[in-house]
């Protein structure tokens, strides 16, 4: 009976662990010997694999990792017809490190998360997506965590804590998609909350967009707090984003995007962080142009 008991355990671990997905796939190394020549080669590979390259991010108080960000045309139109949050996933990020690693999203779990109920229609695009990033980069193991495939389209760290489109993502709404628009470039542009700009895809005619920011902010920098969980590693989990859907600005919560990007972090890992999803709510609030009630509150238009 106990080992009938101990087998049926075994079976069970080893069909959760075999269909579960993790969020980044291993690519093949690159020439090493510092970051920016290894983002360089990756660069190359994308743009040979038919990518465009939108963007590279070399987080400040990191020395040796950096992410570069490219887009698909068919995926964006996939992105497109899904709109709202799904917008974030417009962006193809590939981490890399100055011994040449390299390791890219994964797209089989990160669109399960940002297409929800709609997965199962886009799932041959997002194969063929997978596919064609496998041919340019490379397809080793998968790193980061993992999480079932279930767990993906209503996904939350924990009950009661925020999904991909919680009421709280929403941080300003203006006349227009270009009053909206106008806003975040302007505010990137003159480092609102010490932020800069890493990349800018708009899909002009779904009155869609999404920005990569860049977090500077002495002490809470992407830099720092990347390395106060652990996961440089999975520095493909960055650049945070601000997205325009319509007339709204909005930003995921970081109890949501910062758990999704690294599901192997625990509770304890998430302590040394604990104050950081009210610091991004602030600093998006400022790229928004809300306005701020008192030094206590969150951000409000």
């Amino acid at each position: 009976m106990i080992l009938r008991a101990m087998t049926t355990w075994a079976l069970l671990t080893f069909s959760i662990s075999a269909w579960a997905i993790s969020p980044y796939i291993q690519g093949d190394s690159v020439a090493g010997g510092n970051v920016q020549a290894a983002a360089t080669a990756v660069e190359g590979k994308l743009k040979g694999g038919g990518f465009k390259v939108v963007g590279k991010y070399f987080p400040k108080n990191l020395a040796g990792y950096g992410v570069v960000i490219a887009t698909d045309d068919a995926m964006l139109d996939e992105v497109g017809s899904i709109g709202g949050p799904a917008v974030m996933g417009a962006a193809i990020r590939v981490g890399v490190k100055a011994d040449g690693s390299v390791a890219y999203t994964n797209p089989d779990y990160w669109y399960r998360a940002y297409f929800r109920k709609a997965f199962d229609k886009k799932e041959a695009a997002v194969k063929t997506l997978q596919t064609r990033l496998q041919d340019a980069l490379g397809a080793g193991k998968g790193q980061g965590g993992d999480e079932p495939p279930s767990s993906l389209a209503n996904y939350r760290y924990m009950i009661g804590m925020e999904r991909l489109d919680s009421s709280k993502n929403k941080l300003a709404e203006y006349g227009s998609f270009a009053e909206a628009l106008k806003t975040v470039r302007d505010n990137l542009a003159k480092g609102a909350g010490k932020t800069a700009r890493v990349y800018e895809i708009v899909m002009q005619d779904h009155k869609l967009a999404v920005f990569g920011v860049a977090m500077n902010d002495s002490g809470k920098s992407d830099g720092e707090w990347i390395k106060k969980i652990d996961m440089q590693d999975n520095i493909a989990g960055l650049p945070y984003e601000i997205y325009v859907t319509d007339k709204e600005v909005g930003s995921p919560h970081g109890r949501f995007r910062i758990a999704l990007a690294f599901p192997d972090v625990g509770m304890g890992q998430f302590m040394r962080i604990s104050s950081l999803p009210n610091d991004i709510m602030e600093t998006m609030g400022e790229v928004a142009g809300a306005e701020k009630k008192s030094s206590g509150d969150a951000w409000q238009q």
